[in-house]
């Protein structure tokens, strides 16, 4: 690859991106553009911004954005209307933060004439994955560059190094080993490595950074109302919020009552196992409130039709696919099963648990005429069901019969 002439940096302003920022200056003597995206991390990001200034950058090269209302909007509700979960428990945190930061990587480059990107992804997680797929999905031209996979940093002591030769401000708490990694948006908080990595020792308790223990969670239950338009959330107890808003609202009741935890062994794309503890407290409440509307709203070939497709969905996302061409076909034919996906549905949040306990629509399909066991003055006629059970039991019949002739010849 030739050599770059102006590189747009996904950059933090935490010392791996400061030292990355400071290598693209030495190693390809290129200009560097930063961008900082606000995504809900709960960091102040002018630190970045002086951070980035103290190691050169122009001013009008320095992009932080707040992208929250965007990334809620466009990229966290549409994957929970397809209840989105990887290998049964992961909410997908990490992943769906990924596309958002590479569009606008690549925005930027357009925007300042830039001929590369570059991240700081290691060469051993799903990230760079993610963020080079989706960069050459959205311009097939653009250079990505990867430091971690051309640099011979290959460890604390030489980025340190590194660091203290090129004055780059090093934080006290970074001189020693870090004791785990951790990655924050508005939907979740991942925390990987170090103290984590044998997965027979339980996390310590102060891996835990979004949540309250369950067990010190309050000791009376609480209960909430989600309302629902179209499969997305609009308001909480009957107040109308944007996106952000509701989530962050949902991530301080799932705090409060310690909801969300999750240690997990995951299959990476690159082919190793992983251990995280990833908190999605507001996730998690999404998740089964959105399951909650659904069971009244959503018609049963439907739903089971959704279901099926939401493991490929998720994989997708967790691989780096969200720009693919089937992933896209994937969400049209969800986006179109909420159309009636419309309603309330009423919480109880209680020690680290949520469940549904109420649900209510103008579209609901449930018909309680039909389903009681009392009178039902004629909205069903029981004798219907001999002719639908023997229907379907004709061709359980016909293997008996023949199993039967077998087992005697």
């Amino acid at each position: 690859m030739s050599k770059p002439k102006k590189v747009v940096l996904a950059y933090s302003g935490g010392l791996d991106t400061s030292i990355i920022l400071k290598w693209l200056q030495i190693e390809y003597g290129c200009d560097v553009v930063t961008f900082t995206a606000d995504l809900g991390q709960g960091e102040e990001l002018e630190p970045a911004k002086k951070k980035a200034e103290l190691l050169g950058i122009k001013p009008q090269n320095i992009f932080i954005e707040d992208v929250r209302e965007e990334f809620v909007k466009d990229f966290v509700f549409p994957m929970f209307r397809a209840n989105a979960v990887y290998e049964g428990q992961y909410l997908l945190g990490t992943s769906i933060a990924r596309p958002l930061i590479s569009k606008r990587l690549v925005e930027i480059a357009l925007e300042t004439g830039a001929d590369a990107i570059a991240h700081g992804a290691t060469g051993k997680g799903n990230d760079q994955v993610r963020f080079e797929l989706s960069a050459y999905a959205l311009n097939p031209n653009i250079k990505v560059i990867a430091p971690w996979r051309e640099w011979e940093l290959s460890s604390r002591t030489k980025l340190l190094a590194f660091a203290e030769e090129h004055q780059i401000p090093i934080a006290k708490d970074k001189k020693g080993e870090a004791p785990f990694s951790v990655d924050a948006n508005l939907l979740h908080t991942s925390s990987e490595g170090k103290v984590l990595e044998d997965p027979a020792e339980t996390a310590p308790e102060y891996v835990y950074q979004r949540t309250v223990k369950p067990e010190d969670a309050p000791n009376e239950p609480e209960i909430i109302e989600v309302d629902f338009d179209k499969g997305d959330p609009v308001a909480i107890n009957g107040n109308k919020m944007s996106p952000a808003t509701i989530l962050t609202s949902l991530n301080e009741y799932g705090h409060k009552h310690g909801i969300g935890r999750l240690d997990f062994v995951e299959n990476r794309f690159v082919g190793m196992k992983s251990r995280g503890i990833y908190e999605t407290p507001g996730g998690e409440i999404l998740l089964e409130a959105h399951r909650g509307i659904e069971q009244i709203t959503l018609d049963s070939g439907a739903g089971h039709l959704k279901d099926s497709l939401m493991p490929k969905y998720s994989e997708l996302i967790y691989n780096g696919f969200w720009y693919s061409p089937e992933r896209e076909m994937l969400q049209a034919a969800i986006d179109l099963s909420q159309e009636f996906v419309s309603g309330t549905v009423r919480l109880k949040l209680f020690k680290g648990s949520v469940r549904t306990i109420g649900r209510w629509s103008d579209n609901s399909l449930y018909s309680e005429a039909h389903v009681t066991f009392e009178d039902d003055a004629g909205a069903y006629d029981q004798k219907d069901a001999a002719g639908f059970i023997q229907l379907n039991a004709l061709r359980l019949k016909l293997l008996a019969a023949r199993n039967a002739r077998s087992k005697r010849g």
